[in-house]
C-alpha cells in the first residue's frame, strides 16, 4: 500500500504480531506502525523506485484468500469514503498476483527495511547483482506473461 496510517489497522496488526502471526507489509509511503524490537513476525519494507507505484494487494495465509482494494490504510479512507476490496479468485490470477508480491519482498535493490527506531535500513546482498524488482516486473509485464 502507499500509506499506512490509521490506528485501528495499526491496533490489529500489533495484536496479529503479538500473536505470533508473520506479516509482511510493503508499505511505499507514511507508515505509523513500528516493527516491536526483538520481534522477527513482522517486517515492513518500503520500495522506492523510478516508478511510483504501490499496488493495494493483501493476501492471507499462504495465498488462499487474496484481495486487491482501492484505499490505503488511513483513517480518511478507511473512515471517510467509500472503498472498495475485493476477492480475487481465478487461481491464474491469483498465482500472478502472488509472484508479483513475491518478486517486491525479495527485492534487495530499491527496498528499505523499517527498524523499531523508525529508521530504515539498506538490506545486504552478497550476490553483487541485487533483485531489482521494478526491472523484473517491467521484463515480465513486457514479455507477455
Amino acid at each position: 500500500m502507499n500509506s499506512l496510517s490509521d490506528p485501528q489497522m495499526i491496533n490489529l496488526l500489533q495484536r496479529a504480531v503479538d500473536a505470533g502471526v508473520k506479516i509482511d507489509l510493503i508499505v511505499r509511503g507514511i507508515c505509523c506502525m513500528r516493527p516491536p524490537e526483538g520481534k522477527k513476525n513482522l517486517r515492513i519494507i518500503s520500495i522506492v523506485d523510478r516508478f511510483l507505484e504501490h499496488s493495494r494487494v493483501f493476501f492471507f495465509g499462504t495465498g488462499e484468500k487474496l484481495f486487491c482494494s482501492s484505499a490505503d490504510w488511513m483513517p480518511r479512507n478507511l473512515d471517510r469514503r467509500i472503498e472498495t476490496a475485493f476477492p480475487i479468485d481465478d487461481p491464474a490470477l491469483k498465482q500472478k498476483i502472488l509472484a508479483m508480491l513475491n518478486c517486491q519482498l525479495q527485492d534487495k535493490a530499491k527496498s528499505r527495511r523499517l527498524t523499531h527506531s523508525g529508521k530504515y535500513t539498506r538490506p545486504a546482498d552478497a550476490s553483487g547483482n541485487p533483485a531489482r524488482s521494478q526491472l523484473q516486473l517491467g521484463k515480465l509485464f513486457n514479455s507477455g506473461d
